[in-house]
């Protein structure tokens, strides 16, 4: 063997040891180990129609108005202190058909589809009754800063449709529909 490879071999051992000996650079095994666990929490909304199909019904024969509800849960959480959040509703698609119930275009003046506001807390429920439109969304609740509901969601929530009865409906089923929005910050 020459001197040369014999220190070869030598500078070979003492760099394999090296690695060897220097466990800083491998992971530590021990019998516990530790992690830290971070979340940042957001505000959040989220809700549920519970009704749906709403059927508007008048009773009697004397032109009564059609009425019925739809009832829904939500879910919200809001920043403290500036966090605000509301529902609201919007006539997505007009009642179908011809000849009957309009919410853009009304057969006759003073026909409207109206609805009132049940909503359970942390919520504020709209007040008086609103005009549902096909062309904004319209006030269903509120919610100020750090509103919380529950996991499961709050219910006890609903919406009092009516809709005028004007003689000049032909007869037959018309539909609409009614999209429901929540949000929070």
């Amino acid at each position: 063997m020459t001197k040369l490879s014999a220190g070869l071999k030598i500078v070979g051992l003492a760099i394999l040891l090296s690695l060897l000996s220097n466990t800083s650079s491998f992971a530590q095994f021990a019998a516990t180990g530790t992690t830290s666990v971070s979340v940042t929490v957001a505000s959040e909304a989220a809700l549920r129609v519970d009704t749906a199909t709403t059927t508007l019904t008048t009773t009697g024969t004397v032109f009564n108005n059609y009425t019925g509800t739809t009832n829904f849960t939500y879910k919200v959480r809001t920043t403290q202190g500036t966090g605000n959040g509301t529902i609201t509703l919007q006539v997505t698609s007009d009642f179908s058909g011809t000849g009957g119930p309009s919410v853009a275009t009304p057969p006759s003046a003073g026909d409207a589809l109206t609805y009132s506001c049940t909503v359970a807390s942390p919520g504020t429920a709209c007040t008086g009754t609103q005009t549902a439109a096909t062309t904004s969304s319209t006030s269903v609740a509120s919610f100020g800063a750090d509103a919380h509901s529950t996991l499961a969601g709050t219910g006890s929530n609903s919406v009092a449709w009516t809709l005028t009865n004007d003689p000049v409906y032909q007869t037959g089923t018309y539909a609409a529909t009614v999209t429901f929005t929540i949000s929070a910050t």
